[in-house]
């Protein structure tokens, strides 16, 4: 009951929340899986103006939620894989295995799925091979 009455308030509130606090927000509904299609629907119009400011985590941790609620957005994973491939620099390896967790769950466009896994193959072998423990890579496969 706290989570739905929560919803509503949300829902009235959310084009005021930073990126970060629509993160969260999201975070914790998938995280206690209390299922809320208003609450992702609406949250994917606001995630998607406000993309750009979005940092990595922030991009992983929606994802994650959205994909642990197996709520397909292919509107906000397009926009979002666009996001992660320029700013994949900022990505650490949670947050790669966490995006890379949630296109596969979710069943997201192949191709995009493949370009983003090759950025990030990319990124390993030329710039951060640290990047990377063996964890990290077993996340991934």
């Amino acid at each position: 009951k706290f989570f739905d009455v929560a919803k509503k308030e949300i829902i009235k509130k959310l084009k005021t929340f930073t990126s970060q606090s629509i993160s969260n927000t999201l975070w914790v509904y998938a995280t206690v899986e209390h299922a809320s299609l208003e609450l992702f629907d609406f949250a994917e119009k606001e995630i998607i103006k406000k993309l750009i400011t979005f940092k990595a985590q922030e991009i992983s941790d929606t994802l994650w939620a959205y994909a642990t609620m197996r709520h397909a957005s292919t509107k906000l994973f397009n926009f979002s894989a666009e996001e992660i491939i320029k700013k994949l620099k900022t990505f650490n390896s949670q947050d790669i295995s966490n995006t890379m967790w949630a296109l596969v769950v979710i069943d997201y466009n192949e191709n995009m799925a493949l370009s983003v896994l090759k950025h990030i193959v990319k990124r390993y072998h030329e710039v951060d091979k640290e990047l990377f423990n063996d964890n990290a890579l077993g996340q991934i496969y």
